[in-house]
């Protein structure tokens, strides 16, 4: 999804961008808190930087202070739903990212990021899927659930008025996009 938006957008973008950065963050504390596989706590530590750099960033892009959350959200306490719901997030991540790159293309590096993140926690989601049985089938409902929840931050992203005339356009690319990646990884078949 690589879609031309006008410079008029910049700055919701960049909003949106603070906002999900910080959710972002929050998630990647929260999930450090969770039992996880080996190797996937680093990976979790070094992401959480990335996130506290990024959102350093479009602070001082916006010229405004994000409102961190002081609780950190709930998340999934099994691997294999915290897998998809970090994975879920990520994707989401990447999409908006493409978007601003569009029009600030002098931001890459945060879609460099974006698209590690999302690797990785696919690879982690393959991982899964190659069990028989109880681990595959959770790791499913927990994709079709959070799948079932996506257009909700996914509108709310999208709000500004400065998108309204590209919403609904925006709106079914991302979903559809994500709706791609998951079927990629296995995450739609029985």
């Amino acid at each position: 999804m690589t879609r031309q938006l006008p410079h008029t957008s910049e700055r919701a973008l960049l909003e949106q961008f603070l906002k999900a950065e910080s959710m972002a963050l929050s998630l990647v504390r929260s999930a450090q808190a969770q039992d996880v596989p080996p190797g996937v706590l680093a990976f979790l530590r070094r992401h959480e930087e990335e996130e506290d750099r990024h959102l350093q960033q479009f602070e001082q892009l916006l010229g405004t202070i994000s409102r961190g959350r002081m609780a950190l959200p709930r998340v999934p306490s099994q691997w294999q739903g915290l897998a998809v719901h970090l994975y879920g997030y990520e994707a989401l991540g990447l999409q908006f990212a493409k978007l601003l790159v569009a029009v600030r293309p002098d931001l890459s590096s945060i879609l460099n990021d974006e698209e590690v993140h999302v690797v990785f926690f696919e690879n982690e989601v393959r991982k899964i899927l190659l069990h028989d049985g109880s681990l595959a089938e959770g790791a499913r409902q927990a994709a079709r659930a959070w799948r079932r929840r996506l257009p909700r931050p996914v509108d709310r992203y999208l709000h500004d008025e400065n998108l309204a005339l590209f919403r609904d356009g925006l709106r079914r690319s991302i979903l559809d996009a994500i709706d791609e990646r998951f079927a990629a990884a296995g995450l739609y078949s029985t």
